[in-house]
């Protein structure tokens, strides 16, 4: 299991848990001679805000969190439009698998798509959840229908919207009406991690279901759009009850959030013209990378993340390879699509970068 994102759990997990989970790989320090076009991050970095809001937080870096992070939860909830009691503050996914899991024992069930991000499945596999993949669709979507034929008596569905590694968005309406449909026989976990990218954020987003009632949680980070990886800050939206048994686990609680982080997170968070620059930034560098693969006749997935996905005549393995050897990092493959190869979007001249390497 890789932990670039979110595997950073709160207290009150017991020690038993901890243990459990696999141990990570250790990475060595980036060199400044490669590229990392493995790991989604945003190549233009954060809101200019930041900088000077973690400049002042420093100051008081001898001091614990108390009052920052309540003011952080109501700050997120005036954005999403929900109550501060529904907001956990942190990289929530890890421990709530763990949470979960934990709680059901032997019985759990969790129902995910295959391949797909394991931030939160990892997790609550390794103290004892059981995993119920369902493979994507043709178009390398989630399949919400099967998704939804698995749902009843599961522990909970966890689904990432848009889907990585493929990229995929499902359509807002049906996605919607799928997810008040699945929360009425489950718990249904939805990571948006890169659903900004989508560039019709508002229509997509399952916020305003949480804010309704719905059995169901959305997790944000701050790690991709927001140019914040380097950080570990992201935050779930939840029912208040669950939100509360979260927090009374430490998940989320003061004492485990970090100063300089919420700075950040409430400077980027207030800079959504930084956002929307991001986002028409990547769009025009995806666009470019779609009619390059188009042009090759290599397949592609519609992707509206900030990487794309597609098939080349070479394994991911065999691309991953070839770019390795010309310092450029891409990551691992994602069984069972091992014919398949994911590079994130880098600055234009790192992408046209990559692009040479693979027309040669």
């Amino acid at each position: 299991m890789r932990t670039t994102r979110r595997l950073v759990l709160g207290g009150g997990l017991t020690a038993g848990a901890l243990a459990a989970l696999p141990a990570a790989a250790q990475s060595p320090a980036r060199s400044p001679s490669r590229l990392q076009l493995g790991l989604n991050e945003n190549p233009w970095g954060p809101s200019p805000r930041v900088a000077p809001a973690v400049r002042a937080a420093l100051g008081q870096v001898k001091r614990y969190v108390e009052d920052e992070a309540a003011a952080f939860e109501r700050q997120v909830a005036a954005f999403e439009g929900v109550t501060p009691d529904q907001v956990v503050v942190g990289e929530v996914l890890a421990p709530l698998g763990l949470h979960l899991a934990l709680a059901a024992g032997s019985a759990s069930r969790f129902v995910h798509s295959a391949p797909g991000y394991a931030g939160f499945t990892d997790p609550a596999a390794a103290v004892g959840g059981r995993l119920d993949p369902v493979p994507l669709n043709a178009r390398y979507e989630n399949d919400l229908p099967a998704l939804l034929a698995r749902a009843d008596g599961a522990t909970a569905l966890f689904v990432v919207n848009p889907h990585n590694p493929s990229g995929t968005v499902s359509d807002p309406a049906a996605f919607h009406d799928f997810l008040r449909q699945a929360a009425r026989k489950t718990l249904v976990i939805v990571d948006e991690a890169y659903l900004e990218y989508a560039g019709d954020y508002a229509a997509r987003t399952a916020a305003p279901l949480v804010a309704q009632g719905l059995n169901l949680v959305v997790f944000r980070t701050f790690a991709k759009v927001y140019g914040l990886a380097g950080l570990q800050l992201g935050y779930a939206l939840a029912p208040a009850d669950l939100a509360g048994r979260l927090k009374a686990k430490g998940v989320g609680a003061p004492h485990s959030l970090d100063r300089l982080a919420l700075a950040a997170g409430g400077a980027a968070l207030a800079d959504q013209d930084h956002v929307r620059s991001v986002v028409r930034r990547t769009a025009v560098e995806r666009d470019l990378y779609h009619a390059w693969l188009d042009r090759l006749g290599w397949p592609r997935t519609a992707s509206k993340a900030n990487f794309v996905f597609f098939r080349a005549p070479r394994s991911q393995v065999e691309i991953a390879s070839v770019l390795r050897d010309q310092g450029v990092d891409i990551g691992r493959a994602h069984p069972p699509l091992t014919d398949w190869t994911r590079i994130s979007l880098g600055l234009p001249e790192e992408n046209r970068r990559v692009r040479a390497v693979l027309s040669a």
